[in-house]
Formats: structure tokens, sequence, C-alpha cells
């Protein structure tokens, strides 16, 4: 069962960000906006694209889960802190996908190689 449930988890993700990357890198409006409002330059919009469709992929790479899923929840913890102090007004999507790639990130622990 556990397995099933890694498996929907990570197919979660790789919609939710294979969708997100696509939608910074072709510069979709809506983005445009949130990142001018973010006011770091559209530079970062494209780094958070590519780096969400990278790590989007490395879900499914043996040996690779982990840096993708932490990678992952890297980036939604700066999403939830740019939510909460920036653009508001909800930070609980980005909440809800960094929690699903940190578990995702603990199923895959055993790749660590800090913790051999």
């Amino acid at each position: 069962m556990q397995k099933y449930i890694l498996l929907i988890a990570k197919a979660l993700l790789t919609l939710a960000f294979v969708a997100a990357g696509f939608f910074k890198l072709t510069g979709n409006e809506m983005m445009v906006g949130t990142f001018d409002a973010i006011g770091v330059g559209q530079w970062f919009r494209y780094l958070t694209g590519a780096l969400e469709v990278g790590c989007a992929i490395l879900l499914w790479v043996p040996g690779k889960q982990l840096i993708g899923a932490a990678l992952l929840v890297c980036t939604m913890i700066g999403a939830v802190l740019a939510h909460l102090l920036i653009l508001g007004p909800s930070a609980v999507p980005a909440l809800v996908l960094g929690v699903i790639a940190a578990y995702v990130a603990y199923a895959h622990r055993d790749q660590n190689p800090l913790s051999a």
C-alpha cells in the first residue's frame, strides 16, 4: 500500500511542477506578474521554472529521487515565504506541495550518502 501512496505522491508532484514550471518558462502573464511583485527579476522566474521541471524529472530517476524531492521542498519553503511576506493571499497550496515533497524525500532517505 505504501508503494502506491508514494507513486501517487510522485505523480501529483510531477503534474503540479511540470505545469507550474512550463508556465514560468513560457512567460505566462500571471507568472511574470508574480515575479515582478517579488522584485528579484525575471531571471529568477526562469531559474525557478527550470528547477521545478528538472526536479519533477528527478523524482523518476533511480537514485536521484531524494535530490529532486529535497530541492522541491526548498523551493516550496521559498514559495511559502514569498506568499506570507510579499504576495498573499494564501500559502496553503505551496505548503501542501512542500509536505508531499517532504514525504517523497523521506521515503527515499536511503539515498542519502551521509546516512550510510
